[in-house]
């Protein structure tokens, strides 16, 4: 079956909008379609912390004081290494392992990442399908400005994203492949709801995947986006921080600005209300509502606001 409304995501914003839309709409009838680009390889294993996230979240294991990682998580194998002198600034969790080992030893099998992505899902019970943008490997590069070019992985956990930098780019993509179905699911999906997820480092690279952008914006009027950005500042992550330096206005008209060519609406929170018009001036029609997602209530609440976008067009 086709879903209806597909998502496209991130990691922890991503997440608590997917909890919110898993229980206002059917979840068997939903599609996330989630970022890659900042997928690494650590001691040999093909880490996706984007999916995990996802999947780890929607399956009510991940760790809620974080966000990300699995509750209740021990760290004697990061222990052990960190004896040897081993890499340990990206910390694995012992159970969290497993869903690595697993990966990898499927990709070594022939598997591609789609498959192994719904097999992961699967095993963790969960009826909304989730599937990585693309099989193909894209990586996320970010120039800083006193060390030159890094990953994105060394920019966001191990300096912790404190670094000023000049330009990010994705790696790869101009050879990657939509994952199987993906241009087609597009096509035929009733709604596209882009989660509040970082816009440069998150969404940015789901829509280079060759054919994603054109796809998504050939279906604008169907596409309702979700500001990250509440009061000028990111609530988790370097968003702010890297639309300033990036020369971005940071604010929700910035990112109206960021979305208007493939998005035709943009929910921005009741903070930022006196901003609407900027939205509307900028290209896109702007619905007000809360969006700080701290519980499953809030989540649902703004998961039916998000979808009643699509069916009644709601204005300001």
């Amino acid at each position: 079956m086709t879903p209806s409304v597909i998502t496209l995501a991130g990691g922890v914003g991503a997440a608590k909008l997917l909890t919110g839309l898993m229980r206002a709409h059917p979840p068997d009838d939903q599609l996330a379609v989630v970022n890659t680009a900042d997928d690494t390889v650590l001691h040999g294993l093909h880490v996706s912390p984007d999916l995990d996230t996802v999947v780890y979240t929607l399956a009510n294991a991940v760790n809620p004081e974080t966000g990300w990682g699995l509750a209740g998580e021990t760290w004697q194998a990061m222990d052990a290494l960190d004896r040897y002198g081993g890499i340990t600034w990206f910390r694995l969790g012992d159970r969290d392992l497993a869903t690595h080992l697993y990966r990898t030893h499927r990709l070594s099998q022939g598997a591609d990442l789609a498959t192994i992505t719904a097999e992961i899902a699967a095993a963790w019970g969960l009826e909304l399908a989730v599937m990585p943008v693309t099989n193909d490997r894209i990586e996320t590069r970010v120039t800083t400005i006193d060390e030159g070019e890094i990953g994105f992985q060394d920019y966001f956990v191990r300096r912790r994203h404190d670094v000023a930098v000049s330009a990010v780019w994705v790696t790869g993509s101009e050879n990657a492949q939509p994952a199987p179905g993906l241009i087609e699911a597009l096509a035929a999906a009733q709604q596209i709801v882009i989660a509040p997820s970082n816009p440069i480092v998150s969404i940015g690279p789901v829509l280079e995947v060759p054919g994603v952008r054109e796809a998504v914006a050939a279906r604008r009027d169907a596409v309702v986006a979700v500001s990250p950005i509440v009061g000028g500042a990111a609530l988790k992550g370097p968003a702010d921080r890297l639309m300033r330096e990036l020369g971005h206005e940071c604010s929700v008209v910035g990112v109206a600005r960021l979305y208007r060519d493939v998005a035709s609406t943009l929910v921005i929170d009741e903070a930022d209300a006196h901003l609407a018009d900027g939205v509307e001036s900028a290209g896109m029609a702007c619905v007000v509502a809360p969006t700080i997602m701290d519980g499953v209530e809030s989540s649902v609440a703004l998961a039916r606001v998000v979808l009643g976008c699509a069916s009644d067009r709601v204005h300001r």
